[in-house]
């Protein structure tokens, strides 16, 4: 197969040359994005009177023609092409003879392709949001049904203090809450439109780049022709974004695994979600979460793949930048196929709330509330805090905790100390009194579900 390219060179590149160089294997999966780029290019240079409105109109029906048959499989796309563009453009030739040949006035490959990656990422941040926003609105309504449900908080993996399960979840909702906003944020500086750019310099064409922008539902032509064909700067940008959102869904997934080791047992996953042992009937394996942690990896490869192939090149176009398409693609596909699996893989699990609450009871992590009790009756805070590790040294002793503690253990240590004592340092109260705004009492994790539903409406206008 003869390369359009090919004019300048006697001889035909060698047959590894070729597969070395091609990238339809890849860059395939952009077919809509290339035909929408050329219906809005072939319009622009209509009205442009660059080419005639008939040529026009026929490309623009033959491209659809093209789309068509691609979507319906009368057509597929042959491996053997160069790339996409060189494929779509040959095959409107075929079917349109000179006409076919005009599509690529003013046009180049390198500010086509830097267009149909916009474009395509543009799509499939669409659909992540989307799969973001199912994810926490599960969240929400798990966190709704465990509000009151308490289980342990822990820093450095202690047990720390008394929270609820909603309010852990609810953690989460923020964290993805932001990595919408970083796409949103991505998807805006992504939308600009690189096509006239063409090779690096422009065109003598009067092209209107503002009138394809457009027709694209872009924001503007971008400013700079360098600049237009040698940005990748919105796929390194989204592929951090998406980096950063996988390691919050590795951290989620990372305490999933704790949770449904024996050692915690406060959930339990559906059989449908999990895996077993080839050689231990007992086992019961998080391997969905399990994979999530080792695809962060793969994602935060992907970036530091993009960052190191652009960190030496010289404007503007260079072949290194091929592969882009790759890096991202791959960050891309991983995130979504995470997605779609632990969305219900959450909304299936079971939550063993007795587990929860058995463990809250043990690790004295009312300890604080202890303090707080003495502080209130007016005792200076670090006084407060040595009396109640006396206490917990105390209840360690005795193989006791601070609620089965004797009145006359606590009155040994302070005469401040009364039967309310017990009351104060209930794992309910503990959860109820802590009402401060973002905190984990039932009342406060209804309210910020309320306001997460709320912020996830203004995102996406809902």
């Amino acid at each position: 197969m003869a390369m359009m390219w090919a004019g300048r060179f006697s001889k035909e590149v060698d047959s590894k040359v070729n597969a070395f160089n091609s990238s339809i294997s890849f860059d395939a999966r952009m077919y809509k994005q290339d035909i929408e780029g050329s219906i809005a290019h072939a319009t622009m240079l209509g009205e442009q009177g660059i080419i005639s409105m008939s040529d026009s109109l026929e490309i623009i029906g033959g491209l659809k023609e093209i789309l068509s048959d691609l979507e319906s499989g009368k057509l597929e796309i042959d491996p053997n092409a160069e790339d996409i563009h060189m494929f779509v453009e040959a095959e409107l030739t075929k079917r349109l003879g000179d006409v076919g040949k005009r599509l690529h006035t003013s046009r180049s490959r390198n500010d086509q392709v830097a267009l149909d990656i916009r474009l395509y990422l543009r799509d499939e941040i669409k659909e992540i949001k989307q799969l973001l926003k199912q994810l926490i609105e599960t969240l929400c309504k798990i966190a709704g049904q465990h509000s009151d449900t308490i289980m342990p908080g822990y820093t450095h993996l202690q047990r720390a203090q008394p929270i609820t399960f909603g309010h852990h979840l609810m953690a989460y909702t923020q964290m993805l809450l932001r990595d919408i906003e970083r796409l949103n944020d991505t998807e805006k500086r992504m939308n600009v439109c690189p096509l006239g750019s063409c090779a690096l310099a422009g065109t003598t064409y009067n092209i209107d780049r503002f009138r394809t922008s457009s027709l694209l539902g872009m924001n503007e032509p971008m400013a700079n022709s360098l600049d237009g064909v040698s940005d990748r700067d919105f796929c390194i940008e989204l592929a951090s974004a998406l980096s950063i959102c996988m390691m919050h869904l590795s951290r989620f997934s990372e305490e999933i695994i704790m949770w449904c080791s024996w050692e915690f047992k406060f959930i339990e996953l559906d059989d449908a979600f999990s895996t077993g042992s080839s050689i231990m009937p007992q086992k019961k394996n998080p391997d969905v979460t399990e994979l999530i942690r080792g695809k962060t990896a793969r994602v935060i490869g992907d970036n530091i793949t993009l960052l190191t192939m652009m960190k030496g090149l010289p404007l503007a176009y260079n072949k290194d930048m091929q592969e882009d398409k790759e890096a991202i693609f791959d960050a891309v596909d991983n995130i979504k196929l995470c997605l779609v699996t632990f969305i219900p893989m959450l909304d299936t699990m079971k939550v063993l709330k007795d587990n929860m609450r058995k463990a809250a009871a043990k690790g004295f992590i009312n300890a604080t509330d202890c303090a707080d009790y003495l502080v209130k009756k007016g005792m200076p805070f670090r006084t407060a805090y040595k009396i109640t590790g006396g206490l917990v040294a105390l209840c360690i002793s005795k193989n006791t905790t601070l609620e089965e503690l004797l009145l006359d253990d606590y009155k040994q240590q302070s005469e401040l100390f009364d039967n309310d004592v017990y009351q104060a340092i209930s794992l309910d109260t503990c959860v109820k009194e802590r009402k401060s705004y973002g905190g984990p009492s039932p009342e406060s994790v209804i309210t910020q579900i309320e306001l997460t539903k709320k912020k996830l409406g203004e995102l996406f206008n809902d």
